[in-house]
């Protein structure tokens, strides 16, 4: 007998009989804790999934499919919610617009004919105009490409390039464009918003992705940051210690003194006016020296891409600072 004329005479089969154990099983597993059988909680802050008896961790990396806005009354409520993604900066229209895929298929995913490929060719041309009508838009629009790509390029993260999405807006508001190139300032806000961000990268490192030469980045840089009044840090060259290490095969103890000299410097004076990098450079080589591993100095500037010259007058700096505290 088969199993639909089974449960239509109400006799349940062997086989379906086990599948309903196995799922009674399952969901009294993930209702209960496995150890003392105590009640789950679900923790929406943490993403977790915990025993309210012994604390067990059932679940975690849960998916919070809330909104990521919080509102305090009906009315902001009311503003706030939305469908689709959020807004954002990074998008010279804020990502408000409609977006024409490039596919020429339609929803089964069937390819469209002549006809209609040339209809949607002339809707993706209206569209685009449409979403650039002016030069200020279309300017904007190529800015923020040229961060997204040099913001790839230096790994920084999506805050770093919205905080400098952000920081080319601004400029563009107070006029601060003309004379100036679009990649300059656009390079010069994402230099700035990795600092502030505490993801400092070396002037060569944001040279070497620029459309532009370092001395019009670093001109345009001085410019915006007093026009803007930009709150900048002094970068710290503990920030930059790891790479120069990653590059040379040194012992623990030398990675060790390296930070402790760059601690002992700080606020002796010895940073002011100093790049950041060479003195990251000059603290692995005085390590060295004292640890008696002896990187050379042409070892040490090629992993943090300075000259030999510049390590030789910093880190003697280093020691007379160390030896002062």
């Amino acid at each position: 007998m088969s199993e639909t004329t089974l449960r239509e005479s109400g006799i349940e089969s062997p086989e379906s009989a086990q599948t309903d154990q196995k799922s009674g099983r399952t969901a009294e597993r993930v209702a209960t804790c496995p150890e003392c059988g105590g009640t789950l909680l679900s923790d929406e802050k943490h993403g977790e999934r915990a025993c309210q008896e012994c604390g067990l961790v059932v679940e975690s990396d849960e998916i919070d499919r809330g909104p990521e806005w919080r509102a305090f009354d009906s009315q902001e409520r009311a503003q706030k919610r939305r469908v689709g993604a959020p807004t954002t900066k990074l998008m010279h229209d804020k990502g408000l617009s409609t977006n024409i895929g490039w596919q020429n298929k339609d929803a089964n995913g069937n390819s469209l004919s002549d006809r209609q490929r040339r209809k949607m060719q002339r809707l993706r041309t209206w569209d685009e105009r449409f979403r650039t009508r002016d030069h200020s838009e279309r300017n904007l629009k190529q800015a923020l490409g040229e961060l997204e790509r040099m913001g790839s390029a230096l790994g920084l993260s999506e805050e770093v390039r919205e905080t400098a999405s952000v920081i080319y807006r601004r400029a563009l508001e107070e006029d601060l464009l003309p004379g100036r190139s679009i990649e300059g300032v656009a390079t010069a806000s994402l230099y700035a918003a990795a600092r502030q961000m505490d993801r400092p990268r070396s002037v060569d490192d944001v040279a070497d992705v620029s459309r532009v030469d370092e001395m019009e980045f670093t001109r345009t840089y001085r410019y915006i940051n007093r026009e803007l009044g930009l709150a900048v840090k002094p970068a710290d060259p503990l920030q930059f210690l790891d790479r120069v290490l990653d590059g040379l095969d040194l012992g623990e103890e030398t990675r060790r003194r390296a930070r402790d000299l760059l601690r002992d410097a700080e606020g002796t004076g010895a940073f002011n006016g100093k790049s950041p990098t060479g003195l990251a450079a000059a603290a692995v080589y005085a390590a060295g020296q004292l640890t008696g591993e002896q990187p050379t100095q042409d070892e040490v500037g090629q992993a943090a891409d300075v000259s030999a010259v510049t390590i030789r007058n910093r880190y003697t700096e280093l020691l007379e600072a160390a030896e002062e505290r």
